[in-house]
């Protein structure tokens, strides 16, 4: 992966965060920067293409409750 030097104006208080984070946990702050600028790189990516999504038809409108309810389900299975 080449990397590229740059610039950026923070916020004192997020920098001091990751000073502290990178204390911390024994990583170099740089790496904090550049998971975040990863972050938002795959967050504004956009594509030309449709994306083939199933779409699932249970007859009826699923409701708040069973859809909190499948992912505990998924969740404790899990573990």
């Amino acid at each position: 992966m080449a990397l590229k030097k740059t610039t950026v104006m923070v916020d004192e208080n997020d920098l001091a965060l990751v000073k502290e984070a990178a204390a911390r946990e024994g990583r170099p702050e740089s790496e904090y920067f550049r998971e975040a600028f990863h972050l938002v790189a795959l967050r504004t990516r956009r594509w030309d293409e449709d994306w083939d999504i199933p779409e699932l038809d249970f007859g009826r409108p699923v409701t708040a409750e069973e859809i909190d309810r499948a992912v505990g389900d998924g969740v404790a299975g899990a573990e």
